[in-house]
C-alpha cells in the first residue's frame, strides 16, 4: 500500500506563512483592502469620529459602583469621581444620537455622516450606543490589546472591524472623517487628537474637517499650548484649529454647521488624505 501523497498548501492559505515576518506587508495591505471593500459595499463615505477614554462608564454603571463601594467599604471617593465623569459618557451618547438623527434627516443628497468610534468600551461605547439608539449605522474600529479593548455591543455588525496595526486603524479614522470629537481620555486619546491636529496643520489632511475638544475643565488642565506659542514652536493661530466646548448643544451646532458647509461647498480635497 503506497503512502499518502503529500499535498502542498497554497501560499494564501498557509497560516504559518501569513503570520510570519515575511508576510507583514500582506497583513498591512489586508488591513487596508478589507475595510475598504466593506466601506464601498455599504456606501460609507463620510464619518464623524469620536475619540475618548475606555474607562469612563455610563451613569447607571457608575451609580451602581458607588452604591457597592458604600455597602462594602470600598473606595468611595474614587467611585464618586467615576460617577462625576460619567457625565461625559452621557454627553457623548446624546451628541452621537442627535448627530445621527440629523444625518438621517438630510434630503437632496446621498451622503450620510456615520458615527465612528474605536469600537471599545467607555466613551467609544457611548458613541456607538447613541447612534444605535437613533437607529443609525455606526462603525467600530477596534484593535487587539492585552486589556480594555473589547468590542461593544452597539456597533453595526458589518461595520465592526478588528485591527492589529495602530497606524492602519488610524488611517481609517482619518480617511473618511469630516469631523472629529475628542472627549476626555488618556494617552491614546491624546495621541489621536495630536495626530489629527498635526495632519491638519501640516496639510496632510487638506479636506475640510472640524475638530471639537469636548470638556474644557478636563482638557484645560491637561493641555496648555500657551508655552509653545511663547517659545515660538507653534503659531498663535494653530490653537484655532480646534473648537473647545462643554456643551452638547454647542458641539452639535458647530459640527452640523461644518457638515452643512461640506455639502454646500464640496471641494476636490473633501475626500483626500495626503499620506
Amino acid at each position: 500500500m503506497s503512502e499518502k501523497r503529500f499535498v502542498p498548501v497554497k501560499a494564501y492559505t498557509n497560516l504559518a506563512f501569513l503570520n510570519s515576518r515575511k508576510a507583514r506587508a500582506l497583513r498591512i495591505l489586508s488591513e487596508y483592502q478589507e475595510p475598504e471593500s466593506r466601506f464601498e459595499e455599504l456606501h460609507i463615505k463620510d464619518t464623524i469620529v469620536i475619540f475618548g477614554s475606555a474607562r469612563i462608564c455610563s451613569r447607571e454603571n457608575a451609580q451602581a459602583l458607588l452604591e457597592k463601594a458604600k455597602a462594602e467599604g470600598g473606595d468611595v471617593a474614587a467611585a464618586e469621581k467615576k460617577l462625576e465623569i460619567s457625565q461625559y459618557y452621557e454627553d457623548t451618547r446624546e451628541l452621537s444620537r442627535r448627530l445621527t438623527e440629523w444625518s438621517k434627516s438630510l434630503s437632496g443628497t446621498e451622503r450620510r455622516f456615520v458615527i465612528c468610534s474605536g469600537g471599545g468600551p467607555g466613551i467609544m461605547e457611548a458613541a456607538n450606543r447613541g447612534a444605535s439608539e437613533a437607529k443609525g449605522e455606526n462603525i467600530g474600529l477596534n484593535i487587539s490589546l492585552p486589556f480594555e479593548q473589547n468590542d461593544n455591543p452597539y456597533i453595526t455588525r458589518r461595520l465592526s472591524f478588528m485591527f492589529h496595526y495602530f497606524f492602519m486603524r488610524k488611517f481609517w479614522f482619518m480617511y473618511l472623517a469630516k469631523a472629529f470629537v475628542i472627549m476626555p481620555g488618556g494617552f491614546g486619546t491624546m495621541d489621536e487628537f495630536l495626530e489629527v491636529v498635526t495632519l491638519v496643520q501640516t496639510l496632510k489632511i487638506k479636506k475640510k474637517v472640524s475638530i471639537t475638544l469636548f470638556g474644557k475643565e478636563y482638557w484645560e488642565q491637561i493641555l496648555n499650548f500657551q508655552p509653545m506659542i511663547d517659545f515660538g514652536t507653534i503659531s498663535p493661530e494653530d490653537v484655532d484649529l480646534f473648537f473647545k466646548t462643554d456643551s452638547v448643544d454647542e458641539a452639535y451646532d458647530h459640527i452640523t454647521a461644518h457638515l452643512k458647509d461640506c455639502l454646500a461647498h464640496p471641494s476636490e480635497d473633501d475626500d483626500e488624505l495626503h499620506l
